[in-house]
C-alpha cells in the first residue's frame, strides 16, 4: 500500500511538474504578451493546467476506470478550485507581504498547493 502510494505521489508529481509548465507558459502569455492583469493570467494558467492534469492523472497517475468521469471532473475541479484559492493567496501573501518577485511567489505557492491537490485528490476524487 505504501508503494502504490509513494509510485502515485511521483507520478501525480511529474504530472504536476508537466502542468507547472503550461501554468507558467499560459499565465506568463497572457501576463507579458496580452498585458492582462497578473491575477487574472494566473487563473488562465491555473485552469488550463487542472484541465490537461486531470486528463492525465485520470488515465496515468491514477489509472481511473470510473465511467462516471463527469462528477470525477467535477471533484478534481472543486479540489483544483479551493486549490487556485489557496495558491492566489499565497502569491498575494508571498509577493505583495513578502515582496518577493511575482514568478518566484508563484512558485512557492504551487509546492504548497501541491501537498492539498494531491491529498484530496487521493482521497476523494479517486478513492
Amino acid at each position: 500500500m505504501m508503494y502504490s502510494l509513494i509510485y502515485k505521489l511521483i507520478k501525480f508529481g511529474l504530472t504536476g511538474l508537466l502542468g507547472m509548465g503550461i501554468d507558467f507558459g499560459i499565465t506568463w502569455i497572457v501576463k507579458e504578451q496580452f498585458k492582462w492583469n497578473k491575477y487574472l493570467a494566473n487563473c488562465c494558467g491555473f485552469l488550463l493546467a487542472v484541465v490537461c492534469n486531470y486528463w492525465i492523472n485520470r488515465h496515468w497517475t491514477f489509472e481511473s476506470i470510473n465511467q462516471l468521469w463527469m462528477t470525477e471532473f467535477t471533484k478534481f475541479l472543486m479540489i483544483s478550485l479551493i486549490g487556485l484559492a489557496l495558491n492566489s493567496s499565497f502569491i498575494y501573501f508571498f509577493h505583495k507581504k513578502k515582496e518577493l518577485n511575482f514568478y518566484f511567489a508563484k512558485f512557492l505557492a504551487i509546492l504548497l498547493v501541491f501537498i492539498w491537490n494531491f491529498s484530496a485528490n487521493a482521497y476523494f476524487t479517486f478513492k
